[in-house]
């Protein structure tokens, strides 16, 4: 293997390495979105209740 090939290996070898860390770090840091609460956005749904029987 020449030099030229050696480095242009290195070279990608790093940066999808760097870009790898750097996309799994921002998944780390990435605060959840809130999810919400079926019960409490879902009471006064006229589908759900039709379904229920509850009038």
């Amino acid at each position: 293997m020449n030099t030229s090939a050696l480095i242009i290996m290195l070279v990608t070898l790093f940066a999808v390495t760097g870009i790898t860390i750097y996309f799994f770090w921002l998944v780390l840091k990435t605060p959840p979105k809130p999810e919400p609460d079926s019960y409490l956005f879902n009471d006064d749904d006229p589908e759900r209740l039709e379904q229920n029987g509850n009038r």
